[in-house]
């Protein structure tokens, strides 16, 4: 006979194990399927090599919803760290502070190009395009020509594969809404003369938070924990467990979820509900009978990366938690340094690790390459930018991470919604959380926060809240405090009745 559990969730990442936890809290049985033989946590696992602990992406935790601040804390209770946010870009051989530094931007860019910025930016307001399409149309209409060409394009174009003029206007409204050229000015001339970030309505504005909270050992110390306490409360999670197939009885209102190991066995299980936080492309595919939206699902497109650690003998590096690399010599296009993120991240106080990161395609000529090769692309590319010399780096590995980043170009938003109203209507009991299994560029608390709202509907029985609203307004992203300290009581979640 195949196992049965009220619940079964594809997925043990944020998403996952948060639905995991709360709902074995509450009494209800649970079988959580995950692909990877010994890891939770998804991308926010942390990595092991040789004592060296790194983040995959790097994940600071801050949130307005006090629900999930409350969630971090009660899975995580003693191990979090207040950390400073450092952040910069560099260009053309400078670094230039992020949030940016007045008199530094203007030092670094020279006082023609600052009037030439400055102009474009007016020209920008004076002559607005209209109903904005394009990633590249609405950074021009918010920030000007030439501080798109100078901050936004390269950076960009790495992280996507793409032109901006491909990426929807969506991904610019999600990310940057609400950070206008003239309120990062403001907040500049406010951190040269006092320090401080300039503060609207009490709140510090979205992406100019200046700490955080971190687990001491990298967030897959909060996944560890969440698996952990779900199993204590009666759930089984499973490793190495590829979704194969599921099958849904319309009469008996049940699943059928066939899944597959790595030995190529295959085991059954059934459940009432299904939380998938597998990208919608791979769980459509495996559903019966095949859903109507499978074409568009299909057309979903995805960005991987990897990493390059760097162990090194140069102590002395750079206070940033990250730097973006927006200079097109190199392919890089962000340099980690874990010890900012936490000193028990690095064992040997005489070493550095720093992480390279290299957005790219599942298949392509960089996802591809040897590991060697990539060390030695990383190696001369750092010494390039002249943070390290290729003789101070002593050791090094390579981790890859397929789909990453759900891509937003100018048809996602189409193809999700009518995936989402197909398997909404005909699957009433499956449940899609979290980024890939929504194809939205969730962070991690808002990735939590899907899985919250679905645990409360399955709980109540009804599709009470809409999850598809979370992160649907940009003022939420990155605008709290560091997320233990302070989150905002006029943060939680609210009832919202799906039409």
């Amino acid at each position: 006979m195949p196992q049965h559990s009220e619940v079964l969730i594809v997925g043990a990442g944020p998403a996952g194990l948060t639905a995991s936890y709360l709902l074995t809290k509450e009494g209800r049985s649970v079988t959580v399927l995950e692909r990877d033989p010994t890891m939770v946590g998804g991308i926010s696992r942390t990595v092991n090599y040789k004592g060296f602990l790194f983040d995959i992406g790097g994940h600071r935790f801050f949130s307005k919803a006090k629900e999930v601040v409350d969630l971090w804390k009660e899975i995580l209770p003693d191990d979090f760290i207040e950390r400073p946010r450092i952040s910069r870009i560099y260009y053309k051989g400078k670094l230039y502070s992020y949030p940016l530094k007045a008199f530094e931007a203007l030092w670094n860019l020279g006082v023609f190009q600052s009037a030439l910025c400055m102009a474009s930016y007016g020209l920008a307001k004076l002559r607005p395009i209209e109903n904005p399409r394009t990633f590249h149309q609405w950074v021009r209409n918010a920030f000007g020509e030439r501080l798109f060409s100078i901050f936004f394009k390269t950076y960009t174009e790495k992280v996507w594969g793409m032109s901006c003029d491909e990426i929807s206007a969506d991904w610019a409204a999600q990310r940057i809404k609400g950070l206008s050229l003239g309120s990062a000015v403001m907040n500049a001339l406010t951190r040269t003369f006092r320090g401080k970030p300039k503060q609207k309505d009490g709140e510090v504005i979205k992406t100019l938070i200046e700490s955080f909270q971190y687990p001491r050992k990298g967030p897959g110390m909060m996944w560890d924990a969440a698996a952990r306490k779900t199993r204590e409360q009666g759930g089984e999670i499973l490793m190495d467990r590829s979704l194969a197939s599921m099958e849904w009885d319309e009469n008996a209102r049940l699943w059928t979820v066939t899944a597959t190991r790595g030995d190529g066995s295959v085991e059954t299980f059934t459940a009432d509900h299904v939380i998938s936080s597998a990208p919608i492309t791979e769980l459509t595919n495996a559903i019966k009978p095949t859903p109507i939206s499978l074409f568009s699902a299909r057309a979903l497109r995805y960005r991987d990366f990897l990493t390059v650690a760097l162990i090194t003998t140069r102590q002395d590096l750079f206070p940033d938690n990250w730097i973006y690399i927006h200079d097109p010599s190199v392919k890089v296009g962000r340099i980690q340094n874990f010890r900012s993120w936490s000193p028990e991240m690095v064992p040997d106080p005489n070493l550095a690790c720093l992480g390279l990161e290299y957005f790219c395609f599942e298949g392509d000529g960089v996802w591809a390459a040897p590991d060697e090769e990539l060390i030695a692309l990383a190696k001369a590319e750092i010494a390039k930018i002249g943070l390290v010399r290729e003789d101070e780096v002593v050791d090094a590995c390579v981790v890859r991470q397929a789909k990453a980043y759900p891509v937003y170009d100018d048809d996602y938003k189409e193809h999700v919604g009518l995936v989402r109203l197909d398997l909404e209507t005909r699957f009433p009991t499956l449940h899609l959380v979290g980024r890939n299994g929504m194809h939205k560029y969730n962070n991690q608390d808002h990735a939590m926060m899907t899985a919250m709202l679905t645990v409360r509907n399955i709980l109540t029985g009804e599709r009470l809240y809409d999850i598809w609203d979370v992160n649907e307004d940009a003022e939420y992203h990155e605008s709290g405090e560091s997320g233990a300290q302070q989150a905002l009581a006029s943060e939680r979640l609210v009832p919202r009745k799906v039409a």
